[in-house]
């Protein structure tokens, strides 16, 4: 059986944890998008880690973590993840890389450095991790495949070729040093080498992993309004983070896919540019950044704050739809507990009228939140294990929000540990 979970909004929804704990029944865990621009933040026995590349189920000795063909491979990044980890008294995990995932390269990065230092005011808000330029390689042909690494003809007239083509740029666009083709020839080798003991046949080894009834774990990077084509383009990632792209980018049949596992936050919060249309400022996004998380609101890859905001019925709606959402896992709810009264956007207003359909995003530019007050529970929820033991007002806040969404909320998050977990008979499971 296959599940995926996914994000619903903007990233930073909480799928790390959801991750986490839903691994201890499966077999496989896959990261099929993204690289290590984001990253998920996981509370366990082992303590308290910020995963960027290794999928979230890493620290059960029982899983396989798998890095699928859709990752923006970055390899040293996923060895140091590795050591870093195992450094910290986990187990060394069982880990399996695709033979036809495809490489960050050290000029990526430079050139997603470059690209943001040209634009200057007008940048996209990009991590400068080389998402977007490697993605535009990979798509362009230019990229190297892993399993282009164990063939040196290949490698070498490849390494000379993508040389003459990337320094045209850096001497005339952007003035920078050129590649050297020989240096670039050996990195490449230091890669094959640092790589070789985890490269598999992804797709085979998981077509194989079916037929003996294994449950594999598909698990997504950033939220829906981040994907390249549904999102808020184009203040968005560059690989689809969505479930359906979770078939391509791990290398499975669409209809293996049968539980989408969709996470939303009890409030809302965003890294980087773009619109944001329920945002809160001032007084009132430091203190919910301050309580939120586990340790604050900051960005598990690049540490900048988040930017905050309430609830948003109208985007979290129209993510679920878009990732086919079976269940929904409703995050840090525990954070909530300080305030007196709980704004929640129900509606845009845009030229005048109320939509509650998610815009493009020339037209999301203009929404303006439309604002329903709930009452505050005002008391700790962390150690509570039953939806029925939660305060009056605080079941209401998520019947609210379910209703408002239409989909199950059936896991709820109150804590950042594995046991904070509380899981809900929803009216709407169908």
């Amino acid at each position: 059986m296959v599940k995926a979970v996914v994000g619903a909004n903007w990233g930073d929804e909480g799928k790390g944890k959801i991750t986490d704990t839903l691994a201890e029944r499966a077999d496989i865990i896959v990261r099929f998008q993204g690289g290590a621009n984001a990253g998920h933040t996981i509370v366990n026995d082992y303590g308290k880690f910020a995963l960027h590349t290794l999928p979230s189920g890493v620290f059960y000795s029982h899983t396989t973590s798998v890095i699928g063909n859709g990752v923006a491979l970055n390899i040293p990044v996923l060895i140091e993840e590795i050591r870093s980890i195992t450094d910290r008294g986990v187990p060394a995990p069982r880990v399996l890389v695709s033979d036809r995932a495809q490489i960050v390269m050290p000029y990526h990065i430079l050139f997603d450095q470059y690209e943001e230092e040209r634009l200057g005011g007008k940048s996209f808000g990009s991590t400068k991790s080389g998402i977007a330029p490697f993605y535009s390689d990979k798509y362009a042909k230019i990229g190297f495949q892993v399993s282009e690494l164990f063939h040196e003809e290949v490698l070498q007239e490849k390494a000379v070729r993508v040389a003459e083509m990337k320094n045209v740029l850096l001497e005339h666009l952007y003035h920078k040093p050129a590649i050297d083709a020989g240096e670039l020839l050996d990195t490449l080798h230091g890669y094959r080498d640092m790589i070789a003991p985890y490269v598999c046949d992804v797709a085979a080894f998981l077509d194989e992993a079916l037929k003996e009834n294994k449950t594999v774990l598909l698990e997504g990077q950033l939220g829906t309004l981040k994907d390249p084509d549904h999102g808020i383009y184009p203040m968005v990632t560059s690989s689809s983070t969505l479930a359906a792209y979770g078939a391509i980018g791990a290398g499975l049949p669409p209809y293996e896919i049968k539980e989408i596992i969709t996470v939303c936050k009890a409030y809302s919060s965003a890294v980087g540019a773009g619109a944001f249309v329920s945002e809160i400022f001032g007084e009132e996004a430091d203190e919910l950044r301050r309580r939120g998380g586990d340790g604050g609101e900051y960005g598990a890859t690049t540490g900048r704050p988040r930017r905050m905001g309430w609830f948003d019925c109208v985007a979290s709606r129209y993510g679920c739809r878009l990732q086919g959402t079976t269940d929904v896992a409703f995050t840090v709810l525990d954070v909530l507990g300080y305030l007196d009264e709980i704004p929640v956007c129900v509606g845009y207003e845009i030229d005048g009228q109320v939509t509650t359909d998610f815009p493009v995003t020339a037209r999301l530019e203009k929404a303006r939140p439309v604002l329903e007050t709930l009452p505050g529970w005002k008391c700790e929820i962390r150690d509570i294990k039953s939806f029925e033991e939660l305060p009056e007002n605080c079941r209401r806040y998520v019947e609210f929000i379910e209703e408002k969404i239409g989909y199950p909320i059936t896991m709820i998050s109150n804590g950042p540990g594995r046991n904070h977990i509380i899981y809900r008979e929803s009216p709407l499971k169908r």
